[in-house]
């Protein structure tokens, strides 16, 4: 069983930069790659970005590529998601999840969620 456990969520001016990160406990953190979603109010969860097992390949969606950074350090079981240039639409709660596979942008797939951290962008 792995537990995750985020932070670094707040409340962001537009243009502004937060750091989350995702600490984990209870599995093999190397062998799983780690994904970011999120989840706005009264939308469904959604993919955010993706780091494979060893931070070989990252992968994100059309809407933050360019702006979010997702990055990992094996050694302290942890994955970081920086968020530049924020936008209100990026508001949301962002969940933290592991995956036993390669890549999934699909909720579905997912083995472990976080409990999620609120962000939200003021304009």
């Amino acid at each position: 069983q792995v537990q995750l456990v985020e932070s670094g969520g707040g409340l962001v001016q537009t243009g502004g930069s937060l750091r989350l990160s995702c600490a984990a406990s209870g599995g093999t953190f190397s062998s799983y790659s780690m994904h970011w979603f999120r989840q706005a109010p009264g939308k469904e969860r959604e993919f955010v970005a993706v780091i494979t097992r060893s931070a070989g390949n990252t992968v994100y969606a059309d809407s933050v590529k360019g702006r979010f950074t997702c990055s990992r350090d094996n050694a302290k079981n942890t994955v970081y998601l920086q968020m530049n240039s924020l936008k209100p639409e990026d508001t949301a709660v962002y969940y933290c999840a592991a995956y036993n596979g390669i890549i999934s942008t699909s909720s579905r797939n997912i083995d472990y969620w976080g409990q999620g951290t609120q962000v939200t962008v003021s304009s």
